[in-house]
């Protein structure tokens, strides 16, 4: 039978006491949103700068939670204090409240503890750009010989990636685990809950400058998970970032490269972007033989930038005694994430990547659009909490932008930055639009867009650019937007 997280688990991993409490009901999910809660889950109630989970464990409890871990008594369940050493379990029924001291805490012991309950193998993946694709073909990858849990959608922080570990059962033998971090010890924390055996940093970039300072405080966390690595395990490491090839000094596990030169312990040639069609290149490896060899790939991925993933990804797959067979499978159903082809209005299509932008992965997207035929249209937006790195940044996505596009919109007080680092570097002004929202570039594009058009949409969360696509994407042919009822 299967080892699952039950309600008598979760107190002896939260409790002092260390008794079975004898409640063996088993926990289905565990929530920190009461709308998610279920019949069988535990919701944690975290203290927010603007919400306080703890006014809605009755909510929980109405949608079938059997638990919550509570800071303070609520008002409502069956209280238990987990920090006494008499704790009376003698007919406790859920629905119960488990007081602790710390909510966020308690989570992070819990998950902590489970973790170590397993047997499994742990890659933990961090970087400035790239951590979410690169988990999800490292999934792919594994998942041709492995059952694999990994971090869903952006569950990468101290609250994320402890839902995931509680996730855990005896049937997964691989987990995939994406790290991030806004400042320093915050990796050390997550590596701590998660024990990784092997460790992937991406890259080294201005994303969160304004919260860390420096570029050299941005690398100094992610190599935080490079130290926590045990000396048996393994380092996967970007040759083609100084920052992160430097990293290879700072832990105890053994160093395996990848990049776009020889030198690399694995590493890609001839590589050829075919647009929407992917990118198709030579992959070199040692044998275990000792001989070098090669293999062609052709991935569904986008852009030239998606080698560097997929090199990620085979060095898993490498490490783990995956055939070439199992990995080049899983490299080829891997999805492309974050950017998506999105039919628009007058026969144009969309390219939206509005999840997140920084000057890297903007770039990466000009790449991308440069690539493609016919003529090329970029709406970039805002690029947030670059910190120094600001003005810098934006002109040098302008810069880019100059011969990728055949016309630069901009939106939003930085965007004017990409705009003038379009024009400084030769772009004609009536090749580009400055734009003060995302209304008026709605507006501003059902007049522009014709068909074959290609249409690119980025820029930072904050600056909510899926809007722009939402509109374009449900315009009719003739660019009129219709009411909800006639859709």
């Amino acid at each position: 039978m299967a080892n699952h997280l039950d309600l008598d688990k979760l107190i002896q991993a939260l409790s002092d006491s260390r008794v079975h409490a004898g409640l063996a009901t088993e926990i289905t999910s565990i929530v920190v949103d009461s709308r998610k809660a279920e019949t069988g889950s535990v919701f944690v109630a975290l203290r927010g700068d603007r919400v306080d989970g703890h006014l809605y464990v009755q909510e929980a409890f109405d949608r079938g939670a059997i638990a919550a871990v509570v800071e303070r008594d609520p008002g409502c369940g069956t209280v238990l204090d987990l920090g006494r050493s008499d704790l009376d379990l003698a007919q406790t029924v859920p629905p119960v409240c488990l007081l602790v001291e710390d909510s966020l805490d308690a989570l992070q012991r819990a998950a902590g503890w489970w973790r170590v309950q397993f047997d499994v193998r742990v890659i933990g993946i961090t970087g400035s750009v790239g951590k979410t694709t690169t988990k999800e073909l490292v999934a792919s990858v594994l998942a041709r010989r492995y059952n694999v849990l990994k971090s869903k959608g952006n569950y990468n922080n101290e609250i994320g990636l402890p839902l995931t570990l509680l996730e855990l059962d005896d049937t997964y033998e691989c987990v995939v685990l994406e790290m991030g971090t806004y400042g320093p010890g915050e990796i050390t924390l997550l590596a701590k809950l998660a024990r990784p055996q092997v460790g992937i940093v991406t890259n080294v970039g201005p994303v969160h400058l304004e919260r860390m300072g420096t570029i050299e405080r941005i690398a100094e966390a992610k190599a935080e998970l490079l130290v926590s690595l045990p000396a048996d395990g393994v380092a996967i490491l970007n040759q083609d970032d100084e920052r992160v090839r430097a990293m290879a000094s700072q832990t105890e596990a053994r160093a395996f490269s990848y990049g776009l030169e020889p030198g690399a312990d694995l590493w890609a040639d001839e590589i050829e972007s075919h647009g929407l069609d992917g990118v198709r290149f030579r992959m070199h490896y040692v044998s275990p033989r000792g001989r070098e060899e090669a293999v062609y790939v052709h991935l569904p991925l986008l852009g030239r930038h998606s080698v560097h993933t997929a090199l990620r990804a085979a060095a898993v797959g490498q490490i783990e005694g995956l055939s070439w067979d199992e990995i080049l499978s899983g490299l080829s159903v891997g999805e492309q994430l974050r950017l998506f082809v999105v039919p628009g209005v007058n026969g144009s299509t969309l390219l939206d990547d509005t999840y997140n932008s920084s000057p890297d992965s903007a770039i990466a997207a000009l790449n991308l659009l440069g690539e493609l035929s016919g003529r090329k249209i970029a709406v970039l937006g805002d690029m947030l909490e670059l910190g120094g790195y600001e003005t810098e940044g934006h002109v040098r996505v302008g810069r880019r932008a100059m011969d990728a596009v055949s016309i630069l919109i901009t939106v939003g007080d930085l965007g004017r930055l990409i705009g003038r680092g379009a024009l400084e570097y030769g772009m004609a002004h009536e090749r580009v639009v400055h734009l003060e929202d995302n209304e008026a570039a709605i507006v501003h594009l059902q007049d522009l867009i014709e068909p074959g058009d290609t249409v690119l949409v980025k820029g930072s969360r904050g600056m909510r650019m899926e809007e722009i696509v939402e509109a374009l994407a449900r315009l009719p042919a003739n660019g009129l937007v219709q009411d909800e009822e006639d859709l």
